[in-house]
Formats: C-alpha cells, sequence, structure tokens
C-alpha cells in the first residue's frame, strides 16, 4: 500500500501540476506586473493596516453598513487563514523537510511569493461572481465563478463538468481529513489521553463554534487567530535566536539542498531535487492553499465595495502563512538538529520545541496545534456549507435547504473521528494520511487553476479598474460593474 499510494502522489504532484501551479502564479505575477511585490507595502495597508488604524475602522464601520455581506473583512481572512494556518503548517511543513529535506523549504518560499497572487485571483473573482441568497447574504467560490464567468459570459454549456469535479474534489476531504488526526496525535504524545479520546475532546470543541453557523466561526477566529499566531511565533523565534549559532548554516543548507538534493544523515533517508521540489510546491499549497479555490468560498461573504480590495486580503494571507508562520516551523526544526531524526508530522514539530525549550515546548506546540486544527476545521466547515447552498441555490424548498445545512453541521465533524478510529484499529502510519491529503488537494487544485486561467481577462479588468479609483494609475470608467450582480443594473 505504502508503494501504491506514493505512486498515486508522484503522479498527480508530478510535473503537470507543478508546472500548472508555476505557470499560473507566474502569468498572473507577470500579467499584473509584479503587482504582489511592487504594491506589498500598500497590500499591508491596505488590510492589516486599516484593522490597526482606528480612523480607518471607524470610517470602514459605517460604510460597512450599507454594503452586503456576513462578515467583515477581517473576520473573512481569519477564518480564512484559520483555515489554512493549520496542522499544515505544522505537520505539513514538518512532513515536506523530513521527505524532501531542508530544500523543500526554499521551494515553499519561492512558491508562496508568487502564488500572493494566485491568492489574490481566485479571492478577487470568487467576491465578484458571488450570488446574494433569499436572506440578503452573499455566498460564492470557483462553482459560482464557474457557472457564471464560464457558463454564462463564456457561454461554455459544460461548465457543470470542471464544477461538479471542485465540488467532489473538496468533498473528498470531507472523509478524509487530517485535522483531527493531528491535533489528537499531539494531544495522545503530550498528555498520554490516547489517540480516541483526544479526538473526542476535538470534537466537542468543533461543535461548539460551528454550532452557532458562519457568523460565529468568523467572530471566534477574528479572536483566536491573532492570539493564536502570535503564541506560536513568539515561542518559535525565543527557539531560534537561542541557537543564533546555526541561523547562518540553516539557510545555506536550504539554499544548497534546494538545488542539489539532501544526501541521507541519521533517519533521514536522502531526498532527489525532484523530490525536494514536489515536496516543497504540495506542502506550499497544502498549507497557503493558493490555487485550490477553499478561502475565495469564505471571502466572497465579505462585506466589501471593490473585489480586489478583498483579494489583497487574500495575498496578504499567503504571506502570513508561509513566509511567515511556516518559516518559523520549518527554521526552529532545523537549527535544533532533530529534521534528520526520522521523525516526521507534528511529532517531528514537536520534538524541535521540546528540544529548543524543553517540556514546556511540547506544552506550547500542543496548544497551538489544537488552536490551529480548531480554527482549520471551523473555517472548512463554511466551504463545505457554501458549496451545499450552492448546489441547492434553484430548490424552491427552502425548508429542505435548511433540513440539509442542519443536518450536514450534526455530521461534519465524525469523519475525522471515524479516521483516527481506524488508524488506531489498523494501526495507519501517519504518513498514509498525508498521502490521502495530497491527492484530494490535487483535483480540485488543477481545475481551479485553468478556470482561473480562462477568467484572467475579467481579473485584470477588475485589477485595473482598482487602480484608477483608489491608486490615481489610469483612467476610471464609470460605466464598469465591480460585482456581476450588478451588470442589469
Amino acid at each position: 500500500m505504502d508503494v501504491l499510494l506514493e505512486k498515486i502522489v508522484d503522479w498527480l504532484w508530478g510535473l503537470p501540476l507543478i508546472f500548472t501551479v508555476l505557470f499560473v502564479a507566474f502569468y498572473f505575477t507577470v500579467g499584473s506586473k509584479v503587482f504582489q511585490i511592487t504594491h506589498l507595502p500598500h497590500i499591508f495597508k491596505a488590510t492589516f493596516g486599516k484593522v490597526f488604524s482606528k480612523k480607518e475602522r471607524e470610517r470602514d464601520r459605517s460604510q460597512r453598513d450599507t454594503e452586503k455581506g456576513i462578515l467583515t473583512p477581517f473576520q473573512a481572512v481569519s477564518t480564512a487563514i484559520g483555515g489554512s494556518v493549520g496542522v499544515g503548517n505544522i505537520g505539513g511543513v514538518a512532513t515536506a523537510i523530513a521527505v524532501g529535506g531542508p530544500g523543500a523549504v526554499f521551494w515553499m518560499w519561492l512558491i508562496a511569493l508568487f502564488s500572493m497572487m494566485t491568492k489574490m485571483v481566485e479571492v478577487t473573482l470568487a467576491v465578484h461572481y458571488r450570488n446574494t441568497d433569499e436572506q440578503g447574504d452573499p455566498y460564492g467560490g470557483p462553482t459560482y465563478y464557474m457557472q457564471k464567468g464560464l457558463g454564462e459570459e463564456h457561454n461554455i454549456k459544460w461548465w457543470k463538468i470542471p464544477a461538479v469535479l471542485f465540488g467532489f474534489g473538496i468533498f473528498a476531504t470531507f472523509f478524509i481529513t487530517l485535522q483531527n488526526y493531528t491535533v489528537a496525535e499531539a494531544i495522545d504524545s503530550t498528555f498520554g489521553f490516547g489517540l480516541i479520546p483526544s479526538s473526542l475532546i476535538y470534537v466537542v470543541g468543533i461543535y461548539l463554534i460551528i454550532v452557532g453557523g458562519i457568523k460565529r466561526i468568523g467572530e471566534t477566529a477574528a479572536k483566536i487567530i491573532p492570539f493564536m499566531c502570535a503564541f506560536y511565533l513568539l515561542a518559535g523565534l525565543y527557539i531560534i535566536f537561542s541557537n543564533a549559532g546555526e541561523i547562518i548554516p540553516v539557510f545555506q543548507l536550504i539554499f544548497k539542498s534546494a538545488f542539489s538534493g539532501t544526501a541521507a544523515v541519521g533517519g533521514f533517508t536522502g531526498a532527489a531535487i525532484a523530490q525536494v521540489i514536489q515536496m516543497g510546491v504540495a506542502r506550499a499549497v497544502y498549507s497557503n492553499e493558493a490555487g485550490w479555490g477553499t478561502s475565495p468560498m469564505i471571502h466572497s461573504t465579505a462585506k466589501t465595495d471593490h473585489p480586489v480590495k478583498q483579494g489583497m486580503w487574500g495575498a496578504a494571507e499567503v504571506f502570513i502563512d508561509t513566509i511567515v508562520i511556516c518559516s518559523i516551523t520549518a527554521l526552529t526544526i532545523i537549527a535544533t538538529g532533530v529534521w534528520s531524526s526520522g521523525l516526521d508530522g507534528a511529532s517531528l514539530t514537536l520534538a524541535a520545541f521540546e528540544e529548543g525549550i524543553g517540556t514546556t515546548g511540547r506544552y506550547i506546540i500542543t496548544l497551538s496545534v489544537f488552536l490551529f486544527g480548531l480554527t482549520t476545521t471551523t473555517g472548512w466547515y463554511t466551504y463545505y456549507e457554501i458549496l451545499l447552498r450552492h448546489i441547492f441555490s434553484k430548490d424552491q424548498s427552502i425548508p429542505m435547504k435548511k433540513r440539509i445545512l442542519f443536518l450536514f453541521k450534526w455530521v461534519y465533524p465524525l469523519p475525522g473521528l471515524l479516521l483516527v478510529i481506524y488508524a488506531v484499529v489498523y494501526q495507519l502510519p501517519g504518513k498514509y494520511v498525508w498521502y490521502f491529503a495530497d491527492i484530494t488537494t490535487a483535483i480540485p487544485t488543477f481545475i481551479n487553476l485553468v478556470v482561473i486561467l480562462f477568467l484572467s481577462k475579467k481579473f485584470f479588468a477588475l485589477l485595473n479598474d482598482y487602480k484608477a479609483r483608489h491608486l490615481n494609475i489610469g483612467t476610471v470608467d464609470p460605466d464598469f460593474k465591480v460585482f456581476y450582480e450588478d451588470r442589469g443594473k
């Protein structure tokens, strides 16, 4: 089974998908004139800068009373970061290093830098093409821009095929989910509760948050995410600077291994260059979800007067997720020297923090895994709900739709619990779970990337309109409609 799963992952995450991820990221980077780099200060000023500006907060609060949306932009990005800043940043990065060596970190950085543009594109399109339901709340995402962008604007009658395949790939993660397993593994290894009891504790936490729906998930994420990220970053930085003498050698090892592979050392079996690149790209996509088509669904519910404004939150999200948080995990693992111990997943990160801080480090990372996993699982609930709302958007029976959403809410945490039980009963190794994750990630990512390429003209039109309106670059077209629903007005 080990060999079969590895071959499937190698094929799915082989040259075709890696090339597609890179090509799309470079295409939009060049087409936007490297917007995510040349306008990086503006991106952060227009996103997190507003969060810390009292004047901007008051102005936005008065403006948003007239804007459609369920969440504020910060709540939306907090939910999206919560959905992406999770076990991928702790267990995923560790697995990338354990399998591909330190060089995989370089490729994670490179992909993230260019994929900031990919995430900005998909979020912008999701907001532009979003629908408003019977209660006046907006919902959007890849299936929505497939229907409207491909089906209605480009008259592509077979738009349902990629939409169904995308939905299938996303819902596959409903059955094969990593969060519960990784959290249970961390709790069990630290406190010895056992995988199944640890999993049950996690399930209770999920129910307490999702019972309040998307709005409560957004409010909870906005409170947890800043604390969670700061807590994890400070602990990681303490370990890194405690090993200050290793910082330069760590970077040398990362850059050298990125282009030469890594020889076998300690419990590390070695990795060829192709495997280094593959692990870096796969883990970057799983971590920041750029191109996956997931977080655009929650971003589409944000209150905003221009799609590109929310798109910039998507770009900032990738930067925080991979360039900042994943880097802390990677540097901690490599600086402490445990990367070649033979461990992988959350166990490797736990070992690094314990090596750097002692037993306290293990408690810190366990709490981080729990919070990261909780925000990821609850964030992903919003994706499934938005997909279900699209599937039943033409269903005239509103009570039926409500019953389906209610039922899904109560069964949602159960597959993760069942996977943990299966892993305990059949002694399923952790790497198998990550193989399954790679499989379910590849399908929707490939479809979504191809679709946003088809819709690139629309994105560039929206970006040029934003530049003209808010950056004084170009001329404003008063007839340009920034939201697809306004085209008939």
